[in-house]
């Protein structure tokens, strides 16, 4: 006698969720291909609706935001079920609520209706994360569509010995120190600590993360599952040749929150983990090596100014 075939609950249940997911895909391109004509072909009635000031400088602006609509529409109504296009999407509402944000601080700007289009920008930007958080968890077959990993190798010479600089690294609550993206590391257990740290867009990301070798010379780590951001890594401490110190490779692979669309936007802001990496690497060399953190003229001052020493070092500098 044959074993019956049982129907699975999971894919009957998911088809109807795939269709939902594509016909919000083909309502938001369509939104997408409407707002990006309107951008190309009006954008001073644009820049009046959105309350910024109507000149050749927005209008160029607004005419590149529509090329970008346009694309992202015409990408999404050629492969609805593909998240993508929609993740690309994500990425265009945020570009656009820096760009609001950024016209609040001029005086030309109508507070009140730039206001109102940030509201209906992060309105479709829920919509926009909804629909492709949905087609990237469904695939065709009912299976969990894995984002694409990015891998990051940095390695840096410190002037100090391997056990130094491991001991300094393996006490988590001097990573803020050196790591600028870092809010804080709470140790929670023998190998578990709970990670904060700052995003893209003033975003809080956290994760728990787990130790999975811990050696003189090295250190690997993992994220726990159902984390802000899966990542796992290494970082080794090998002696420098020619007696210069210690070799400091950091290896780092993670999964952005929106997948390689994410990351771009990432890298907009300077928080992409492989810029993140390079820096904290340059950062802990100069802890390590001088004390502080060295910092130019121009992060002294806020806005632009001309290159030359503030006032108070140039008095500091005269008086010695």
């Amino acid at each position: 006698m044959s074993a019956q075939t049982q129907p699975n609950p999971w894919s009957q249940r998911q088809e109807p969720e795939n269709n939902n997911a594509e016909q919000l895909a083909n309502a938001l391109g369509w939104f997408s291909v409407g707002l990006g004509l309107a951008e190309i072909a009006a954008p001073g009635t644009i820049a009046e609706l959105i309350g910024v000031r109507d000149d050749d400088r927005t209008r160029a602006l607004l005419r590149i935001y529509g090329a970008r609509e346009l694309t992202a529409g015409i990408g999404i109504l050629a492969r609805p079920q593909s998240p993508g296009w929609v993740w690309s999407r994500v990425a265009g509402d945020l570009l656009d609520l820096s760009a609001l944000g950024s016209a609040f601080n001029s005086s030309r700007t109508n507070r009140t209706k730039a206001s109102i289009a940030a509201a209906a920008v992060l309105g479709v930007t829920a919509l926009d994360v909804y629909c492709a958080k949905q087609l990237s968890q469904v695939s065709e077959n009912g299976e969990i569509e894995t984002r694409k990993s990015v891998r990051v190798k940095k390695a840096m010479v410190i002037g100090r010995s391997p056990d130094e600089v491991y001991r300094f690294w393996h006490d988590f609550s001097n990573l803020p120190s050196f790591m600028k993206h870092l809010e804080s590391v709470e140790v929670t257990g023998d190998r578990q600590s709970h990670w904060k740290a700052r995003g893209p867009a003033g975003r809080t990301v956290e994760w728990d993360a787990e130790i999975v070798e811990d050696q003189p010379n090295s250190i690997t780590w993992r994220s726990i599952p159902g984390s802000d951001v899966d990542n796992s890594g290494s970082v080794r401490f090998e002696r420098a040749t020619g007696g210069r110190g210690t070799l400091v490779t950091v290896e780092l692979a993670y999964a952005p929150p929106a997948g390689v669309a994410g990351a771009a936007v990432a890298k907009l802001f300077r928080a992409e983990p492989a810029q993140q990496v390079e820096d904290s690497l340059r950062a802990l060399k100069q802890v390590l090596e001088t004390g502080e953190i060295a910092k130019s003229d121009a992060s002294i001052h806020r806005g632009m100014h001309p290159a030359q020493p503030c006032l108070k070092a140039a008095a500091k500098a005269a008086t010695a």
